[in-house]
């Protein structure tokens, strides 16, 4: 599946007054995105800053808190269809997940697995676990994907949306893995480990942090959709992530024993496939792209048709 700038312009979102909000995804904030990616005046929050829900733990380190502590839950409408949703903040502590964080997050999902019929759409902006909740982030995390899983054995699509400034790394990687479909933009990265955490592992001559073209090359949303561990790649306009989200949520998002055996079968021939690669370059080559090097310049109208005919478009597999 593939949304194309021409084919969004004409969504809803673009009847609100002209600046009323930014345009791009990556450089709006989480409230910003929610405004304008749900239908207007749709969006009701649940545990707002009002409530002040904050971490008991940041205060310990010396570190401020915020209200909501970097995400908004809460449910409202996508194309006149109920929806329940979640957006991080990426500019409060990396969106990384804490107690509050994860907590708010999984009983938002579990919510959806109990109504069945409510699709979840995740906003991802998150560089991982902080490391001030260790414990309680990386428990939030396996909360949050079972009950993902959950979800989606009960029949309800959760969607990933990532774009933002924070990419999704770490346990928000995983999570997007259980997600019944991902969409991503350029600027969208996806991973377990992030680039400092490889080359500090690893050393600098496995994985330069700082050469951003190989941490694309490995990470972005150009790759990530070219491997098929995102479905559907958009220009960054939330009007673009809209029509997608819209679609998505429209798809059957439901999991059975079926479903995981394929998609291990399709991580088997991926790893089989390119495992021994170790560039981008070379798996891009490998599928048939006939001139590798100038995928990382395309713009997105240019990427989109490319990736329907030589990128992999198997389902569910990260």
């Amino acid at each position: 599946m593939h949304v194309s700038r021409a084919e969004s312009g004409g969504d809803p979102v673009g009847s609100r007054p002209a600046g009323a909000g930014p345009r791009s995804w990556y450089e709006a904030s989480a409230r910003q995105r929610l405004d304008l990616l749900l239908d207007p005046g749709s969006f009701a929050e649940f545990l707002a800053p009002p409530d002040r829900v904050v971490s008991p733990h940041l205060a310990l380190f010396d570190l401020p808190h915020q209200f909501d502590d970097g995400i908004a839950v809460g449910r409202g409408r996508l194309g006149g269809r109920d929806v329940l949703v979640a957006a991080q903040e990426g500019r409060f502590m990396g969106g990384a997940f804490g107690e509050v964080h994860g907590a708010k997050l999984t009983g938002l999902v579990k919510a959806a697995r109990d109504l069945a019929s409510t699709p979840v759409l995740i906003l991802f902006d998150t560089g991982g676990v902080r490391l001030q909740e260790a414990n309680a982030g990386e428990l939030a995390i396996a909360e949050i994907m079972r009950a993902v899983i959950e979800a989606r054995a009960a029949g309800v699509p959760v969607v990933g949306l990532i774009g933002g400034r924070a990419g999704c790394y770490g346990g928000g990687g995983l999570i997007a893995a259980c997600c019944s479909a991902l969409v991503i933009s350029e600027q969208g990265r996806i991973a377990v480990s992030g680039p400092e955490v490889i080359e500090t592992n690893r050393g600098v001559e496995e994985f330069d942090s700082r050469d951003r073209a190989l941490v694309w090359r490995t990470m972005g949303g150009k790759h990530r959709r070219l491997i098929g561990a995102a479905g559907t790649f958009v220009d960054d306009a939330v009007a673009a992530f809209r029509a997608a989200a819209i679609e998505c949520i429209g798809e059957n998002g439901a999991i059975d024993a079926a479903v995981l055996a394929a998609e291990q079968e399709r991580l088997d021939t991926r790893v089989q496939r390119f495992g021994t690669m170790e560039d981008g370059l070379d798996i891009w080559a490998a599928l048939g792209i006939p001139d590798p090097k100038s995928v990382p310049g395309m713009p997105a109208e240019t990427f989109i048709p490319l990736a329907d005919q030589f990128g992999v478009n198997g389902h569910d597999a990260r």
